[in-house]
């Protein structure tokens, strides 16, 4: 994975949600698969540093372990099985390339769990990032063709991995679009991205917006190169 630096029943709400509205998950475990990596590392560091319950996963038990004793605050690594095993809430942060082959190995541990994907399939070239369009449409919706029993959601895409892993930035300033079919799961969603400092969650659609959601994350990319930032994103008037 690459990171830049008319309602019907049972949609979620349009509307944005403040923190006292979401779901107490002081008490979830949130599984990192790829949590050896920037993004995941960086992910697992803040949810773990704001009080949650974290286990890293990786394909090998002994590069996840190592990984989680780096970061400390009480996480633990695991391999990818064991991680989506014993995780209440799994983010997937692998690199798009092995996206599929990982969800297809994992789906009956993924069985009932909410699956929050935020791989962002890009390309590169001499001209630099470009937004690449899988067959069902973005990796979310990918995601949830192969995990037709887990709660799949999209979200935390346009975060910094720098930033997540800098120990000395104790706010990080964005707001994270989450995507989903079910309010309780994108509620659950909100509310994680809610815990670290700096960051709200805001409900941005169903998966089928999940595409330019991804996309957007190369148009980052530019910006940050450009002005040597690490740019990310704010929903105004909500």
């Amino acid at each position: 994975m690459s990171t830049p630096d008319a309602a019907s029943a049972g949609a979620p709400a349009a509307t944005a949600r403040t923190p006292h509205d979401l779901p107490d998950v002081t008490g979830l475990v949130v599984g990192v698969l790829g949590g050896t990596g920037p993004q995941g590392r960086g992910l697992a560091y803040r949810l773990a540093k704001a009080g949650q319950q974290v286990v890293i996963g990786s394909r090998s038990a002994d590069r996840a372990a190592a990984a989680a004793a780096e970061l400390g605050l009480g996480v633990r690594g695991a391999d990818n099985a064991a991680t989506a095993a014993e995780s209440d809430v799994v983010i997937v942060a692998v690199p798009w390339e092995g996206h599929a082959e990982l969800l297809t190995s994992l789906r009956a541990e993924l069985a009932g769990k909410i699956v929050v994907d935020c791989v962002n399939p890009l390309g590169f070239d001499k001209q630099g990032a470009y937004a690449l369009k899988p067959e069902e449409g973005s990796a979310a919706q990918q995601a949830a063709a192969l995990l037709p029993g887990s709660r799949v959601t999209a979200a935390f895409h346009h975060l910094s991995a720098v930033l997540l892993e800098d120990r000395e930035v104790d706010e990080i300033d964005i707001d994270v679009l989450v995507l989903g079919e079910e309010r309780a799961a994108t509620d659950v969603v909100q509310a994680l991205a809610a815990r670290i400092p700096g960051m709200r969650g805001v409900f941005a659609g169903r998966l089928r917006n999940a595409h330019q959601v991804e996309s957007l994350v190369a148009n980052l990319i530019s910006v940050n190169r450009r002005y040597k930032a690490h740019a990310g994103l704010r929903i105004t008037d909500v």
